[in-house]
């Protein structure tokens, strides 16, 4: 009878193999944050119809209120990126959460023209920083071989958020007015930030995480493992030469602002297409509104999984990487097909198959993580959203000006030839995926 049952060692061992996964925790804080970004940013296309009657704007002018947050944006990126590298993340996403939430907020309260494009272009000038920071976030907290996936499922948050919010956005307005919708949304950004604070820490400064994801991270990320951000990097012509110097470099930058343009039709004149365009009730086209905006969801997740699945498998990166990112956009020129039919079905197909593609070439932020120089990955990220971003300055004019005499085909075929450059950036400019070296 062996009552020598002393099985002490089992649970020692098991406390010495139990690991953390914080950052799926803090991918998921991530994911809720880029919902509210592109709330903020969308709600003004839901509120167009009837601001617009209310301010007795013209198309012209809406395209210039719809681009108005994209001057600031863009032009900011680069600063933008800098300021991720150099101040600490749980101070600047919580601030610049709350400055563009209180002018998201006052867009509720203003009767102008002028004073509704001045508060688009603060809403651009504090989100700026925005994806840069995930961006620093995702590099941060996951290994190369996780980083894919990561990337999918926060850019899935602008999809799916968007595709759940369209038919609340629009019953918000229809029950509070377009003023209620502004203020609500404003209100819930300023609440956001507060939980990002008490939430949110780097992994070296986080108190829950094991030794063991402490030394995954380590061993593949090591840009927050590293000591003080402030001497990181100290800015200098030579950077910004290296920044907008390399031939692949130049291929990530048009190929965002070609993915730009698709997403910017949708973020903007996507629902004033429905409603003014296709004749669609408002209430009915906010839900129709929401099948592309889950297309694109189920699109960045598939290019995602997929990507990083190809490279377990050894897959080289030429192909695991790029391969969802131009096959996207080959789909994406599907969108020119919603010109040939008034069958609402096929309209939405279009449009889903189009945003889909589009979804499907969204995890392009993981080339910043693959080609930027490590110790640049924040200018670089900041150069290739300011790229990205002047889509979001021209886009939304050039629609607004091919569709002023009441025909909106020109607009659809001005979004597939921007896919048409982007795909063509990707095949010929950006080349073999790999880290540029510096000499620092």
């Amino acid at each position: 009878m062996p009552n020598n049952v002393h099985i002490a060692p089992v649970d020692k061992g098991a406390a010495v193999q139990k690991t953390t996964r914080k950052r799926f925790n803090v991918l998921l804080l991530v994911f809720i944050t880029v919902v509210i970004n592109y709330m903020d940013r969308t709600n003004i296309s839901v509120a167009a119809s009837a601001l617009s009657d209310e301010l007795s704007l013209t198309s012209v002018q809406m395209g210039l209120v719809f681009s108005a947050f994209g001057w600031t944006y863009s032009i900011l990126q680069i600063p933008g990126g800098i300021a991720v590298d150099v101040v600490k993340t749980r101070i600047l996403y919580p601030f610049i959460l709350i400055a563009w939430s209180l002018a998201t907020l006052i867009q509720g309260v203003i009767s102008s023209f002028s004073a509704l494009i001045g508060c688009r272009m603060a809403i651009g000038v504090f989100e700026a920083p925005s994806y840069p920071c995930n961006n620093k976030i995702i590099t941060s907290w996951f290994p190369e071989s996780e980083r894919a996936s990561a990337i999918a499922v926060y850019t899935s948050g602008q999809f799916i958020g968007l595709a759940f919010l369209m038919p609340v956005l629009a019953v918000i307005q229809n029950y509070f007015g377009w003023r209620g919708l502004f203020i609500i949304s404003g209100i819930i950004g300023i609440a956001w930030a507060v939980v990002w604070y008490i939430f949110y820490r780097d992994p070296k400064d986080h108190p829950k995480i094991s030794q063991q994801e402490l030394d995954l991270l380590t061993v593949e990320a090591p840009l927050t493992t590293s000591a003080p951000k402030v001497k990181k990097i100290t800015f200098d012509a030579a950077h910004f030469k290296l920044a907008f110097g390399h031939k692949k470099l130049w291929g990530i930058y048009i190929g965002q602002f070609c993915l730009g343009g698709t997403l910017m039709f949708f973020l903007t004149w996507f629902p004033t297409y429905l409603v003014e365009y296709r004749g669609l009730d408002f209430i009915k086209s906010g839900f129709l509104a929401s099948v592309p905006f889950l297309a694109a969801f189920f699109g960045v997740l598939v290019s995602g999984f997929a990507s990083d699945f190809l490279v377990r498998k050894g897959v080289s990166k030429e192909v695991s990487r790029k391969a969802p990112i131009i096959i996207g956009l080959m789909l994406t020129m599907s969108i020119v097909g919603a010109n040939y039919t008034d069958d609402t079905f096929w309209i939405i197909t279009f449009l889903s198959l189009a945003f889909f593609g589009n979804g499907l070439s969204s995890i392009a932020w993981v080339f910043v993580s693959l080609i930027s120089p490590k110790k640049l990955v924040g200018l670089v990220g900041g150069c290739f959203n300011f790229i990205g971003g002047l889509s979001a300055v021209i886009v939304p004019i050039v629609i607004g000006w091919l569709v002023k005499d009441g025909d909106f085909k020109p607009a659809l075929i001005f979004i597939a030839s921007l896919a048409l450059i982007g795909c063509c950036s990707y095949l010929f400019l950006v080349g073999k995926v790999e880290q540029i070296q510096t000499e620092k």
